[in-house]
């Protein structure tokens, strides 16, 4: 059996600087109708790193919505029409300062696609550059180098919950047969 659902009515209720958000009634194809509230997002990538010695560079920062500090692989929203690949490389060179000779699609991730209509387009990045890190005027935050395995250990006590990390970390491991 197939599932799907038929938008038949949309209002915006809602238009931010990053989302906006949305309220449909859809035909289920039970013929009953529902509520659905959508939050729009124009979408992100999220880098995994890798360093020579199995090092992973994450980013510590303040996540306001969590109301705690956060580690996590580089990541960034995606400009209007901007090429997910090329807004990866940029994102790693500005939040890590770290150029990459061979990069691994890693595919995409629905974040909360009970709520959200976003995409991330998670990548794999080899063979490392050091550089100079040049964040955005309001980007506040810090790099650590995490040895993969210890990664590991932090998800499974649930020291670290963000889920792109865990999931580019995962399938970093599995990727690369550590």
């Amino acid at each position: 059996m197939k599932f799907y659902e038929k938008q038949l009515e949309t209002e915006t209720v809602y238009k931010g600087l990053i989302v906006n958000v949305r309220s449909d009634i859809a035909e289920l194809q039970n013929g009953k109708r529902a509520r659905r509230e959508v939050v729009e997002h124009p979408g992100g990538v999220c880098v995994v790193a890798l360093t020579d010695d199995n090092k992973i560079p994450l980013v510590r920062q303040y996540r306001y919505t969590m109301e705690e500090e956060t580690l996590e692989i580089p990541a960034g929203k995606l400009e209007t029409g901007e090429d997910p690949f090329e807004c990866a490389v940029r994102e790693l060179s500005e939040e890590t300062g770290y150029s990459a000779g061979k990069w691994i699609d890693f595919g995409i991730v629905y974040p909360s696609p009970g709520v959200y209509k976003e995409k991330l387009y998670l990548y794999l990045a080899l063979d490392l550059t050091k550089g100079e890190m040049h964040l955005d005027e309001n980007e506040l935050l810090s790099v650590e180098e995490v040895d993969i395995d210890e990664l590991i250990d932090k998800i499974m006590t649930n020291e670290l919950k963000d889920a792109k990390t865990i999931i580019g970390v995962l399938k970093a491991k599995r990727y690369l047969n550590l």
